[in-house]
């Protein structure tokens, strides 16, 4: 796509190379330090209120969530493992599913995703040299609606080095994105203790990181425990998730799919 997508370009020149070096140093130091970074009124107030109105638009069409999983989004645990083991802690989780495939193609979401200079700067952020779009109709760009006591449980991301959001419209209370960083250094290398304290409520390390409407928010979900608390008011939460790949020609896992959209590509 060839379409400009409309950044706060005052807040962020992202075509001037010198003062985005600044900006992406800056950003890749707090995502090496805190396994998070945000960069606040990402794109314009008239742009996040146009994409929260399309959202709105699609909800019907969204796919509903509703279950208990544990961390590994498995909605079964290991009767092998004592009972306080994560694999057995489950948490309740609700919320609904707007897949790429129903955006249309000049949407705010879909310019920005596609849009190669943005590109650029998410692969200085997270240290890779290339970025890929995912090539699957259904996960590239992809909404998150929670209404009224919704949730997501505490969990891990997919294997992908990092996990990008753009928050578009913010609950009226409640729905706070919380993060237990480095709970495991990688997949099988687990922090097993932490992870228990962090899963029954015990832990002092979870952090609260504020996100208001336009702030664009890359974190580590692969190896810190996440979730977002239950919303209140009527007001729905509204968030966008970018997912980018280190190789070209990824597609989804068709049963990943039918899980979290309701359908196969």
């Amino acid at each position: 796509m060839n379409v400009v997508p409309p950044i706060n370009f005052d807040l962020y020149p992202i075509e001037d190379a010198a003062a985005m070096a600044k900006i992406v140093a800056k950003s890749r130091e707090q995502l090496d330090r805190d396994q998070y970074c945000s960069l606040p009124g990402f794109l314009t107030d008239a742009a996040i209120k146009e994409a929260a109105a399309e959202i709105a638009s699609l909800k019907a069409q969204a796919n509903p969530a509703n279950s208990k999983r544990n961390c590994y989004l498995q909605r079964q645990g290991d009767p092998s493992l004592p009972p306080d083991h994560p694999r057995n802690i489950m948490h309740h989780a609700s919320y609904r599913m707007i897949a790429a495939d129903l955006l249309p193609a000049i949407s705010h979401l879909k310019t920005l995703y596609f849009w190669e200079p943005f590109q650029k700067m998410v692969a200085g952020i997270v240290g890779e040299e290339t970025l890929y779009p995912n090539e699957d109709p259904l996960q590239p760009v992809n909404v998150i609606c929670y209404a009224e006591r919704d949730q997501s449980a505490w969990h891990y991301d997919s294997t992908n080095a990092f996990t990008m959001t753009l928050m578009l419209q913010a609950a009226e209370a409640g729905g706070d994105f919380e993060m237990a960083p480095n709970t495991r250094v990688k997949p099988g290398d687990e922090d097993i203790p932490y992870m228990r304290e962090v899963l029954t409520g015990q832990s002092d390390q979870v952090k609260s990181v504020g996100r208001a409407p336009g702030e664009l928010t890359i974190f580590r979900g692969c190896n810190s425990l996440h979730r977002v608390s239950p919303v209140k008011g009527p007001r729905d939460r509204l968030m966008a998730v970018f997912v980018y790949e280190t190789m070209s020609g990824i597609k989804g896992d068709p049963e990943v799919n039918m899980t979290v959209y309701g359908r196969k590509a």
